[in-house]
């Protein structure tokens, strides 16, 4: 049996193995219980950031995102959902979102978008294994009672609770009060307490907010600091996601436009945390990750970098699912590695409740599988080697190795989708931008079966998952 197949698409989950030895740094201090600081980024493209091609190449340099690279493990092959609420959905419950968000024959947007309360998230189980919890950004997982992040975890929250092209309706000449659409506003809760509504979130509130999503989580670390608790602090930036506007210290400051001077902003900020998390000695128990939920956007008006590879969000291009992913935890995970290993997002729920020490969910399929053994190098190869592509509840395809199998294409100006007759077959390696995949396949027809035995077992996993113990 391949091992995509064994690993992340079998109907039943093998839970997690806890309890080996702890992890001891030089000093003989425990590592129980790392801290754990996971920076995501809104349509931030896989070109953006310096280490991966980007940088003063997009007119502004990364070093301090950078660094994260140089001091941890750089992945190229990091994999995402197609859209926002799938993506961050499965980064917290380590399941596709096919399993948790989408739902058939569901409008996509209605009320009771986003998880439902009977998921289990990452912000539980980590408060279940004596985290205090803590987000700071933008949620987008449920605007209703119970679905709130202090309803699913988390002991704080300031932030937005959907999307931030919200920011444009306020400043909008067509809008109208009486409608029945409230104005999107700033949110803050503490857990299974009600979350106040507070400043309309406007275009001037939009190019202040990740200042302010920087200052709570330096002020949620030092309290943790002092009160000398383990902590996740989850931060969701709103930014790159349009309206990409810099703060007023950022507007201007490259000279290269706003997409840029933003990029400078939130290295910046990324620079403050990492210098709080040193200042305060705790680098070394600490682990720091940077990522994103999406590839760049897909607009006109977008003016992200996919790097090499075809494609913006909302398709199933490398473009849409490769992101930037860097991890440092010193001591633990080796330095300045870089792997083009295939993991995906719903791999950071298992893997960082082994390294936790937390306990996985056993009453329901967990897509995701424990990454540690291969990010701290103790394995050479990832353990995963596939993954499925969904676009909304389509199923498009799935990646196995080097090779992409795509049941449906999606023109990139109109995002028509286009069923096909046959499958486009791409080799990732030979032809990155996913553009002609007929000079190959006939040589290599053998992939079918690897690739297929995915998608049947997937499908099969689907139809007997008993995971789902609510309505």
């Amino acid at each position: 049996m391949i091992k995509s197949v064994k690993n992340i698409c079998v109907a039943v989950f093998l839970p997690l193995l806890i309890g080996l030895p702890l992890l001891v740094d030089a000093a003989g201090k425990n590592r129980e219980k790392p801290n754990i600081i996971l920076l995501v980024m809104d349509n931030f493209g896989y070109g953006e950031v310096g280490v991966y091609g980007g940088g003063v190449l997009r007119g502004a340099k990364t070093p301090n995102i950078d660094s994260i690279a140089v001091d941890g493990l750089q992945l190229t092959n990091f994999n995402v959902e197609a859209e926002c609420t799938p993506s961050r959905s499965a980064l917290m419950t380590g399941r596709y979102g096919i399993r948790t968000r989408q739902r058939p024959n569901a409008a996509p947007r209605d009320i009771w978008y986003g998880i439902t309360e009977w998921e289990i998230t990452l912000a539980e189980m980590l408060s279940k294994t004596g985290y205090k919890t803590g987000i700071f950004g933008k949620w987008h997982l449920g605007d209703a009672a119970g679905r709130y992040p202090t309803d699913q975890g988390f002991d704080e929250w300031y932030g937005i609770p959907n999307s931030s092209d919200q920011a444009f309706w306020a400043d909008s000449d067509s809008f109208q009060v009486d409608a029945g659409v409230e104005l999107p506003r700033i949110m803050t809760a503490l857990r299974d307490q009600k979350p106040q509504k507070k400043e309309v979130f406007d275009r001037a509130k939009r190019a202040t907010i990740d200042r302010e999503i920087t200052d709570r989580t330096i002020d949620f670390i030092r309290r943790r600091a002092e009160a000398e608790e383990p902590f996740f602090a989850y931060v969701p930036y709103t930014q790159t996601h349009e309206p990409v506007d810099a703060h007023p210290d950022f507007k201007g400051k490259t000279g290269n436009g706003s997409f840029a001077d933003v990029l400078a902003q939130t290295d910046a900020y990324v620079g403050e945390i990492l210098t709080t998390v040193s200042d305060l000695d705790l680098a070394k128990e600490t682990i720091v990750v940077f990522t994103a939920d999406n590839g760049r956007e897909g607009v006109k008006r977008s003016f992200g970098f996919t790097g090499p590879w075809r494609g913006s969000m909302f398709s199933p291009y490398e473009g849409s699912l490769r992101v930037p992913f860097l991890i440092r935890y010193p001591g633990v995970i080796p330095a300045g590695r870089t792997s083009n290993e295939m993991v995906h997002l719903i791999d950071v729920f298992p893997t960082l409740a082994h390294l936790a020490g937390g306990k996985m969910p056993q009453d329901r399929v967990i897509d995701g599988v424990d990454q540690s053994n291969f990010f701290t190098a103790s394995a050479e190869k990832s353990a995963r080697e596939a993954m499925v592509i969904y676009i909304g509840n389509e199923l498009f395809g799935v990646k196995w190795r080097n090779w992409k199998l795509l049941l449906k294409e999606i023109d990139s100006d109109s995002y028509a989708v286009r069923d096909m007759a046959y499958p486009s077959i791409y080799n990732l390696i030979i032809d990155p931008k996913e553009e002609q995949p007929e000079t190959f396949y006939l040589d290599d027809t053998w992939v079918d079966t690897p690739l297929w035995q995915v998608i049947s077992d997937h499908e099969t996993s689907l139809e007997n998952d008993l995971g789902s113990p609510g309505p």
